[in-house]
């Protein structure tokens, strides 16, 4: 779904976050974010190619994640594209990430050097 072959999709963005929270966006029909995200003021996603990045920076040593995938014209005109980290542009969504737009949730299991392991073929 993201990836066609070794080719990454750029349409594809994800967000990392506690399956917990997840659980409660679907039941609320959005995610209003992190506590990291709502001090930004936006919803912090990555492009595939920055998950890795992502995974060992914000989230070494936490079990019990997700990583959402979503297509990036579905998000609309909230999602927009802004440098960051290394002057990497990165997408930030200004707007609740609408449960109903996941086109994939996977779980991440904890690797020995405490970071998530992402899904094969992903980044």
């Amino acid at each position: 779904m993201s990836t066609s072959g070794n080719r990454v999709d750029p349409s594809i963005v994800y967000k990392i976050l506690p399956e917990a929270d997840w659980q409660q966006a679907v039941a609320a029909g959005a995610y209003p974010g992190s506590a990291d995200d709502a001090r930004d003021g936006f919803i912090h996603l990555s492009a595939a190619d920055q998950l890795v990045g992502t995974a060992s920076k914000h989230f070494r040593g936490q079990s019990g994640l997700v990583l959402v995938a979503f297509r990036a014209l579905d998000l609309g005109e909230s999602l927009v594209w802004e440098a960051s980290r290394g002057g990497a542009l990165f997408p930030h969504l200004y707007s609740p990430l609408p449960a109903g737009a996941a086109v994939s949730v996977m779980p991440l299991p904890v690797g020995a050097d405490g970071v998530p392991v992402l899904p094969e073929g992903i980044a």
